[in-house]
């Protein structure tokens, strides 16, 4: 910072900083000054009520309920979409055997890293609408016609997984791990492909199999681009906004019977339907405060020293 650099420094930062703190850090503050009002939306008439919306949230089961629903999405979505990845990873790139006898992945690799990343280059909207036509309860889903062929599923009583409280957040959940297991296979496999190809085969001469190099080496070189995934994911569970309105009953999703209901999709329909505004301010602000929560827990949980080689 010798001869004026700090004013070059600063000089570049200054943008970046003043840009963030208007398109980013003060929506939020404007967020949680209008969810201390009684603001309707419509105008800029509003009373100050103080936490009055945050204590009506906690007597509202429907957001209540929601909450639940996110947290399911929290502990299922990032668990099988890792592990799928994980697995998927390491046989494109360690489960095979090469010529030589070395390691190397399975037969085709080239050709699944493809096929597995294509459900990531489409839209969430056009994914809302493919699924939606999977899992249509009339005799054109696709889901329901295999069953319906297996001799599984009456052919007169086709199963409502989209209206069906036990099935619809499954079907969900479903939905989501297809969507994001490619991105995070390609990610897990460029990490696996800096990691020398010597210490898998020194593995194999050893006598180890197959799992073990996987969780004795693999897992633990790979575990930051896990963490990385963990908390994406997460932050993506506590979400679901696009999914959820899309594909299930109801204004702006949440049916049937708000059983497939997410914090977002309660806050838009109290923001835009009902004209609560204020209310679906104090809404945002729990989502973002529970959010930061999670990513924090998430990388605490996940810490761990960096193994290096």
């Amino acid at each position: 910072m010798r001869k004026g650099q700090h004013r070059f420094v600063a000089g570049f930062l200054f943008f970046p900083v003043a840009l963030y703190l208007i398109f980013v850090i003060w929506p939020y503050v404007q967020t949680f000054g209008y969810s201390l009002t009684d603001w309707k939306g419509q105008s800029q008439t509003f009373e100050f009520v103080g936490l009055d919306n945050y204590t009506a949230l906690f007597e509202d089961d429907i957001f209540m309920g929601a909450i639940w629903h996110n947290i399911l999405f929290l502990v299922f979505i990032p668990v099988i979409t890792i592990l799928l990845a994980l697995f998927f990873a390491f046989m494109l790139n360690a489960g095979g055997r090469g010529r030589s006898g070395g390691v190397s992945g399975v037969a085709g690799s080239k050709y699944y890293r493809v096929v597995y990343f294509f459900p990531q280059v489409l839209s969430l909207a056009i994914l809302a609408v493919l699924f939606g036509a999977v899992y249509r309860s009339d005799g054109g889903g696709m889901l329901n016609g295999v069953l319906i062929e297996t001799g599984l599923v009456d052919e007169n009583n086709p199963v409502e997984w989209l209206n069906e409280p036990d099935f619809v957040l499954w079907a969900l959940i479903a939905v989501v791990v297809w969507h994001g297991v490619g991105f995070y296979l390609v990610l897990f496999s460029a990490a696996m492909q800096s990691i020398p190809r010597d210490i898998y085969e020194a593995a194999l001469i050893d006598g180890a199999s197959r799992a073990q190099s996987f969780f004795r080496i693999t897992l633990p070189l790979l575990w930051d681009s896990v963490q990385t995934a963990w908390v994406y994911l997460g932050i993506a569970a506590m979400d679901m906004f696009i999914l959820v309105s899309t594909m299930t009953a109801g204004d702006y999703g949440g049916g049937p019977d708000h059983h497939s209901e997410v914090m977002s999709t309660v806050m838009m329909r109290n923001f835009l339907l009902y004209g609560r505004s204020g209310y679906a301010c104090a809404m945002g602000v729990v989502m973002l405060l529970l959010t930061l929560i999670v990513s924090v827990v998430m990388l605490r949980a996940t810490r761990r020293e960096r193994i290096e080689f």
